[in-house]
């Protein structure tokens, strides 16, 4: 463009310098004014073409260059429209990617408990709530519901002891410092172990079957000194029995869910069938006048019992507040002294499970029963009302998903109560 111009500069310099030649020899030849006039007309008919074509030519370049504009912005535009669709697209990444995290957000924690149970589980609906696991401290109290489907095998054994001192006193008396007949001293001390075999099945999600087949094996030691017949040396006498033991069956069923802030009510009832040896089928032989002594030891009840029993556990993270109330009813029977009617008994039993890790938990309870006074032939057994307290330490160990080990320890805290009671379990899941 630049050099364009030049040339046209030069151009109109020249055609300035030709018609101021022109000129002044028209003037010096006389002829200035009508040769004037002639030229003028031609410069400017030059002149007007020479603008024209430059004009026109300018107007061109200027035509392509507003075509080239045109197209450049048509294709920034084209590309803009890209860009937003890109953006648009990454717009909805980034609003999907939200939500996800969102609902990420509102997920509620998980916790571990045993049983809670022991160790946690991701939230449950309602109808899949189910008992904390808490260390087994008796039949009825510890342990969870067993899953529907699931066989659980339970081998158990199980070591009481009890040492008493007992005076024995068959005479009358004149005085209150006097009496005439039979006054015997005994000291027994009475071990027990008992081997058993339990198998609990999950019917429902609630509901819970088990079978109880025991094996006893007793052994009493007594030693006694009738103080009032002139004998001078103690007499020792042991006594042992063992055998099958009376058979439990037993139905456990969920109540309800435990929501709301309420507890979990479990409704158990216990059947105890009398297959073991009875009291009243054991010999007793005489030693001195008045003392008796047995030749073996039962191995059973003797009567058939039904025990009915409601179970409340409040779970509270980390651990679980439980409650037992039971009522025993014990069956009459007819035996060779008589028909015998054993007291009925009701007990009560509290206490607290709580989670020490993932594996394992500990619970401390305690229970009480009371038995009510026995009758033979409609008349009142003396000496048979019985109340027996019993503190319990329970452990629970998860040894493997299918495998959990429960040792629990009792304390007799009543004098008809056994002074210790040590106990082992192993449930094992087998389906």
């Amino acid at each position: 463009m630049k050099g364009n111009k030049n040339k046209k500069n030069y151009l109109f310099d020249g055609i300035n310098r030709g018609i101021e030649r022109g000129f002044n020899r028209r003037i010096n030849n006389g002829a200035c004014k009508s040769s004037y006039g002639i030229f003028s007309r031609r410069a400017v008919i030059y002149l007007l073409v020479l603008y024209s074509g430059n004009a026109f030519s300018a107007a061109a370049s200027d035509e392509a260059l507003l075509e080239q504009y045109k197209q450049l912005l048509m294709e920034q535009q084209k590309q803009f429209e890209i860009q937003k669709k890109m953006l648009t697209q990454q717009g909805q990444q980034i609003d999907e990617l939200k939500s996800r995290l969102d609902a990420m957000s509102q997920t509620p924690p998980r916790r571990n408990l045993p049983s809670g149970p022991v160790g946690q589980k991701p939230p449950q609906t309602p109808e899949e709530v189910s008992p904390p696991e808490i260390a087994r401290l008796s039949d009825n109290v510890g342990g969870v519901l067993t899953k529907k489907g699931k066989l659980i095998l339970e081998p158990a054994i199980e070591y009481s002891y009890n040492s008493k001192n007992r005076v024995f006193l068959d005479a009358f008396t004149f005085l209150p410092a006097l009496a005439v007949g039979l006054i015997d001293l005994r000291e027994v001390k009475r071990h027990g172990t008992f081997a058993s075999l339990t198998t609990r099945y999950g019917m429902t999600e609630r509901l819970e079957l088990e079978f109880k087949l025991p094996y006893v094996y007793r052994s009493d030691s007594q030693r006694s000194r009738p103080v009032s017949v002139g004998v001078g040396d103690d007499e020792i006498f042991n006594a042992s029995g063992h055998g099958i033991g009376d058979l439990e069956f037993s139905a456990r069923y969920q109540l309800n869910n435990g929501n709301d802030g309420w507890p979990i009510f479990i409704g158990n009832v216990t059947v105890t069938l009398p297959t073991g040896t009875s009291p009243y089928d054991v010999e007793y032989v005489l030693s001195t006048p008045g003392a008796v002594f047995p030749t073996e030891l039962p191995t059973g009840s003797g009567y058939l019992s039904i025990q009915p029993s409601i179970t409340a556990l409040y779970p509270t993270d980390p651990g679980v507040f439980f409650g037992n109330l039971s009522y025993s009813y014990n069956a009459e029977t007819d035996e060779s002294v008589g028909k015998v009617n054993p007291g009925d008994t009701i007990g009560m039993s509290f206490g607290l499970g709580f989670s020490l890790n993932e594996r394992s938990s500990f619970s401390l309870g305690y229970s009480h029963k009371h038995v009510f006074e026995t009758q033979v032939d409609g008349d009142n057994l003396k000496g048979s009302v019985l109340d027996i307290g019993q503190l319990s330490i329970g452990y629970a160990f998860r040894l493997s998903e299918k495998t959990n080990v429960n040792l629990s320890l009792g304390l007799g805290t009543t004098e008809d109560a056994q002074d210790v009671r040590l106990s082992l379990r192993v449930p094992m899941s087998i389906l």
